[in-house]
C-alpha cells in the first residue's frame, strides 16, 4: 500500500492500533506507511508517570493523570491481552491487582515485543488536523520538540487515540476563592503521603473519588470526607471515612454540605471527571460527547460518520480497556485495509442510534459491562483478533463487585483465573493495606524478603 495513516497517541489505544497493523504485516499482508505522533518523551500514555502537574518540560499540559502507589482497580484478567498473557510477559502467573509500575511493564512488553516504537515520533505534539475535501487528504501539524521546529504532512487516514482521562473537568464551588487549605483536581494528585494526618474532602463518587479516598486512608489521613450530586458510594468504609451530600460552599477552613452539617478540612480533592478534549481538531472532526458507553457519531464505536477516514479509539466509558482497544484497532485496520467495507452514511448512523437505545436501556452495572462485553464480541468476530471468553470476564467482573461490597480496603486481595490460560492467580504475599512499597521489585518479590525490608 502506498497509503499513509497518522495515529495520534501513544498511549494504550496508540500502540493497540500500531499492534494491529504488525499483526497483519507478520501475516503476510501489506500495510500502510505509519507515523505515531506523541507529545510525551516515552509511550504508555497515562501509564507513564510523571512528578510534574501543570506543565510538562515542554510547556505542554502534562498528560497524565496517575499517581505514586496507583494498583489496578479491578482485576487484572479483566484487561489482559488476548494476544500476550501476563504469564508470557512475567513467565508465571501473577497476583490479580497489579501496581502502575507492573501494569506499565506489561503494557511495554506487548509492543517492545512487536517492534512498533520505530513507527512512534517523541515529543511531537499535534498542533492541528485539518481536512481537504478535494484531496480527500488529511494535513497534520505538529511540533517537534526535539529540533524546536514546525511541520506538516499529508495523510490518508487519521486515527485519534489520544485518550479522555487527560483535561479535568473542574467546577467550582462558593468559598474556594477563599478556602485556606488546598484544593486539586484528582488529575493532578500525585501522592497520598501528602495528606498524612490531614482531613481531606473528595469531591465525587466514581472511582477516582473511591480509589484516591482508598490511597489517603492507606498512607495516614487523619479523616475522609467524600461527598456525592447524586447518590452515595455506599461501601463498608472505614471509621474515619464519612459519606456526604454534596458540597454547598467552603469558608477558610470549613466545607458545608446540602444536609446542613459541616466540617474542617484541610484540602479538597475534586474527583470530578475529565473532558473530551480536541484542542487540534477542526469542528468537524471533533467528538463531542460525555463519558458514556456510547458515544454518537461513532460507527461501530470507532468510525466517525461524517468522515469514514477519520477514527477514534478508546473514547466510551470503560469498564473493558486493553483489550476493548485492542477490538477497535483491529475493526479499523481492517477498514483501512479494505476487509470491511462501511455502508453509506445513514446506515452508519442507524447502527449507531441502535446501539444508543440499547445503552439507554442499561440500569444496572451487570447490564452496562454485559453490553460492553458485547460490544466487543460484536467487534472482534469480524477480526482475526483472538477471540477470548468475554462471559468469563463479565463472570470475573462480577466477582469483583461482590468483594467490593464485602469490604472496599481488602477486594484487592483476591484472586482469579486468566480467561486466556486458565491459571489461577496466586494472591499476594503482603495484603493491599500493608503493601506500602508499590514497585515493581517488590510486588514481584516475596513474602520473606518484604517482612525483611519492612523490620
Amino acid at each position: 500500500m502506498n497509503k499513509r495513516v497518522a495515529i495520534i497517541g501513544a498511549g494504550p489505544s496508540g500502540l493497540a492500533q500500531l499492534r494491529a497493523f504488525q499483526s497483519a504485516q507478520a501475516k503476510g499482508a501489506d500495510i500502510p506507511e505509519l507515523v505515531c505522533f506523541e507529545k510525551q518523551s516515552d509511550w504508555g500514555g497515562m501509564w507513564n508517570y510523571t512528578w510534574r502537574t501543570g506543565l510538562d518540560e515542554n510547556g505542554e499540559p502534562v498528560h497524565g493523570s496517575m499517581y505514586r502507589y496507583l494498583w489496578s482497580n479491578g482485576p487484572k484478567e479483566c484487561l489482559e491481552f488476548a494476544d500476550y498473557t501476563f504469564e508470557e510477559h512475567f513467565g508465571k502467573q501473577i497476583a490479580s491487582y497489579p501496581p502502575r509500575e507492573v501494569l506499565f511493564d506489561y503494557i511495554k512488553g506487548r509492543v517492545e515485543k512487536a517492534d512498533v516504537r520505530k513507527y512512534i515520533r517523541f515529543n511531537t505534539p499535534v498542533r492541528h488536523i485539518t481536512f481537504d475535501a478535494d484531496t480527500k487528504m488529511f494535513t497534520v501539524e505538529v511540533q517537534d520538540h526535539n529540533t524546536g521546529n514546525s511541520y506538516s504532512e499529508e495523510f490518508d487516514y487519521v486515527v485519534c487515540a489520544s485518550g479522555h482521562f487527560s483535561t479535568p473537568k473542574v467546577p467550582e464551588f462558593p468559598g474556594f476563592g477563599t478556602f485556606g487549605g488546598r484544593i486539586l483536581h484528582a488529575h493532578d494528585f500525585r501522592d497520598a503521603l501528602e495528606f498524612k494526618d490531614k482531613d481531606i474532602l473528595i469531591v465525587g463518587a466514581s472511582y477516582s473519588a473511591e480509589d484516591i479516598g482508598s490511597q489517603c486512608y492507606k498512607y495516614g489521613a487523619r479523616s475522609i470526607t467524600s461527598c456525592y450530586r447524586t447518590a452515595p458510594m455506599g461501601f463498608k468504609w472505614p471509621e474515619n471515612w464519612e459519606e456526604k451530600p454534596n458540597l454547598t460552599h467552603v469558608d477558610v477552613e470549613n466545607a458545608y454540605f446540602a444536609d446542613g452539617t459541616s466540617k474542617k478540612i484541610d484540602a479538597i480533592i475534586l474527583c470530578t471527571g475529565y473532558l473530551h478534549h480536541f484542542p487540534f481538531l477542526d469542528d468537524e472532526l471533533a467528538l463531542k460527547t460525555d463519558n458514556r458507553l456510547w458515544p454518537l457519531d461513532l460507527y461501530k464505536g470507532v468510525v466517525w460518520e461524517d468522515n469514514p477516514q477519520f477514527f477514534y479509539v478508546g473514547m466510551q466509558d470503560q469498564w473493558y480497556s486493553f483489550n476493548m482497544f485492542d477490538a477497535q484497532a483491529w475493526f479499523v485496520r481492517d477498514i483501512i485495509l479494505g476487509r470491511i467495507p462501511l455502508p453509506s452514511k445513514e446506515e452508519m448512523t442507524a447502527d449507531s442510534l441502535k446501539w444508543r437505545e440499547e445503552e439507554l436501556a442499561l440500569e444496572t452495572a451487570k447490564e452496562m459491562y454485559e453490553f460492553q462485553g458485547a460490544y466487543i464480541l460484536h467487534l472482534i468476530e469480524q477480526t482475526d483478533y483472538p477471540t477470548f471468553d468475554i462471559d468469563g470476564v463479565n463472570r470475573t467482573f462480577l466477582e469483583w463487585k461482590n468483594h467490593k461490597k464485602e469490604n472496599i480496603m481488602t477486594f484487592r486481595d483476591h484472586s482469579y483465573a486468566s480467561l486466556m490460560t486458565g491459571t489461577m492467580a496466586p494472591p499476594h504475599h503482603t495484603p493491599w493495606l500493608d503493601a506500602l512499597d508499590d514497585s515493581m521489585e517488590a510486588y514481584l518479590g516475596d513474602a520473606e524478603t518484604e517482612a525483611k525490608k519492612a523490620s
